[in-house]
């Protein structure tokens, strides 16, 4: 069954629905938890050498950040008697990390959160999960 279960966190309270299926689904499996926050890189700006905050503070901001949610999960994990383990990573496109991170973790199952969003709002804004869904070889469950 699903013994490797990789669950995306942005600290958002839909993101909190997945995390909570994704521990209830490992500790009915026996199975371990592996959470990701996804860092965003710094947006160079190639029309001015200003930038509204320097590098090293947006890094440090992205990491802390993307640890206190991946954090969380670990506590949220662990109060449940699950394994957990976490990393965050730096990516452009949040869905080839998360993508990318399952393979490399050898997970079996992504539990993602969706907000649902539909016509033309889906499209403007696209969907990490609709593209995970697209992009990725593994089972997705979708939790909303």
């Amino acid at each position: 069954m699903f013994k490797r279960i990789l669950v995306p966190t942005d600290g958002s309270e839909i993101t909190t629905k997945a995390v909570q299926t994704a521990i209830g689904l490992a500790r009915m499996t026996g199975g371990t938890l592996l959470a990701i926050g996804v860092k965003e890189p710094f947006p160079y700006s190639a029309i001015s050498e200003m930038q509204p905050v320097p590098p090293q503070e947006f890094y440090d901001a992205q990491e802390r950040i993307a640890g206190e949610n991946v954090k969380a999960v670990v506590a949220a994990a662990q109060a449940a008697g699950v394994a957990c383990e976490a990393a965050t990573v730096e990516a452009l496109h949040p869905w080839e990390a998360i993508v990318d991170h399952a393979k490399a973790q050898d997970a079996d199952l992504i539990v993602m959160a969706s907000h649902g969003r539909r016509g033309v709002s889906a499209l403007l804004l696209g969907s990490e999960t609709q593209k995970v869904l697209t992009h990725g070889i593994l089972p997705v469950l979708v939790i909303r």
